[in-house]
């Protein structure tokens, strides 16, 4: 049951969606889903980011084909995060001012040029592993990495705008299932993303999979872009004033306040820094390791396992029970993940790396569900865009850092030393969870002490 608004009547919420509490009566809590959002939504966010997840592991595996060098790849690799760094939150911002459909249409038309240049680049640029210095080459990836639309944030806030209609606040229950299927989405492309990089590399040839990123941008995004849920969230010029005028009121407060709101999102934020990272060091510590018995391309169906466990555990937050806090989460899950990463030094052979692979998944998922959340909790008003995208951002810039760092370690040390770097970043993942629930005790207190 998706009701489209029609071409005679004004478009409102209203005319679009049924009200949420008729989800409510109807099936289980995945089931709620579609009748929140439309049924098209779930398979057009899904594949519209896909990209998302093929683009930094694409750049990787072209670069360090052409070069035959992991630093040459890495460094490339890394360009594309620079840029996602710097882009996402732009983008993320343009759509709290602008809505989100302009900034989506833009940024699916741009990306693609700039996906298909990275790729004329890395094949027209002469130089060989001399290549990792060609300027053509590092401005494409960066301009590719910036121009990424950010599919994935931008539909949380539209599930966040979803589930809190009608101005009785959010539906806990809907928005919690809604966030951890959104976790699971983005576990789901990050296995198929390498996946597919990695079979359409091996296979065929290692520009194909960019080439297909980028006929899925602009293919999916614009659908994405202009499905009906961008109503709920798109702000006219009159509401955009008004947000502004409390904005200022806002930044009437003390400064300590100030700081402290700083503080709340930084913490998520460079929780997704280390996350990525995590991502990255792994992805190009098993290219290393895939090439001693394969081929290094082969690194994307290994790490393709660990999204699988890590998909599925972050399908069953959804099902935890709200006395297990968002703090406890992401401490355990943090915990276990640091444990679970030592197991990474251990196997000389493909099977025991599989098994690891496949265990040291399950805390992954239900961490990103937790982060993500906490960064929804945090979020200043009409900024939620900007922060949802500076999550994602931190993912991307995580995973180029700990590609970089990984890549180099394992051309120089080999790859046994480059899954050193993914143990630290489960490390400083949990000292982060730490800080979180400090940071999230002292902003209850202010909100019990003020009431």
């Amino acid at each position: 049951m998706n009701p489209s608004p029609s071409s005679q009547t004004p478009v409102s919420e209203a005319s679009v969606f049924p009200e949420p509490v008729a989800a409510q009566r109807t099936g289980g809590r995945f089931a709620r889903l579609p009748l929140l959002a439309g049924r098209s939504f779930i398979p057009l966010g899904l594949f519209a980011r896909l990209p998302v997840a093929m683009l930094t592991v694409g750049a990787l595996t072209l670069v360090t084909a052409v070069t035959g060098s992991y630093a040459a790849g890495g460094i490339s690799a890394g360009a594309v995060g620079i840029g996602s760094a710097l882009g996402a939150p732009v983008l993320g911002f343009l759509a709290d001012r602008l809505g989100q459909r302009p900034v989506l249409l833009f940024a699916a038309i741009f990306n693609s040029v700039a996906v298909v240049a990275l790729i004329l680049a890395a094949y027209l640029v002469p130089g060989g592993q001399d290549t990792v210095t060609a300027v053509p080459v590092l401005i494409t990836a960066f301009v590719a990495g910036a121009s990424c639309p950010q599919v994935g944030p931008l539909a949380r806030v539209r599930w966040m705008a979803l589930t809190s209609r009608g101005g009785r606040g959010a539906n806990t229950a809907d928005l919690d299932t809604a966030l951890s299927y959104e976790g699971t989405a983005d576990e789901v492309t990050f296995v198929l993303g390498p996946a597919l990089v990695g079979i359409l590399a091996s296979l065929i040839a290692p520009w194909l999979p960019l080439a297909l990123a980028a006929v899925l941008t602009v293919t999916f995004v614009p659908a994405f872009a202009v499905h009906p849920t961008h109503h709920v969230v798109v702000r006219s010029p009159a509401r955009a004033a008004a947000g502004s005028a409390q904005e200022k009121d806002r930044k009437g407060r003390t400064a300590g306040q100030r700081v402290r709101t700083l503080a709340a999102v930084a913490v998520p934020v460079l929780a997704m820094v280390g996350m990525g990272a995590f991502f990255g060091s792994t992805q190009a510590s098993l290219s290393s390791f895939s090439a001693s018995f394969a081929r290094s391309e082969v690194a994307g169906l290994l790490y393709a396992v660990m999204g699988l466990s890590s998909a599925a555990a972050a399908l069953s937050v959804a099902y935890w029970p709200p006395r297990f806090s968002v703090n406890a989460r992401w401490l355990a899950c943090a915990a276990l993940m640091a444990g679970l990463a030592l197991l990474l030094l251990l196997p000389s052979t493909v099977l025991p790396m599989i098994l690891v692979l496949l265990v040291l998944g399950l805390p992954v998922g239900p961490l990103m569900v937790t982060v993500f959340a906490i960064g929804g909790l945090v979020a200043p008003a009409g900024k939620l865009g900007t922060v949802m995208t500076a999550l994602a951002s931190g993912i991307v810039a995580g995973t180029a850092l700990g590609s970089s760092i990984a890549g180099q370690l394992a051309q120089n040390h080999g790859y046994s030393v480059a899954f050193r770097v993914p143990v630290c970043a489960a490390a400083v993942l949990f000292l982060l969870g730490a800080a979180a629930a400090v940071v999230l005790l002292r902003r209850k207190k202010t909100t019990t002490a003020a009431a």
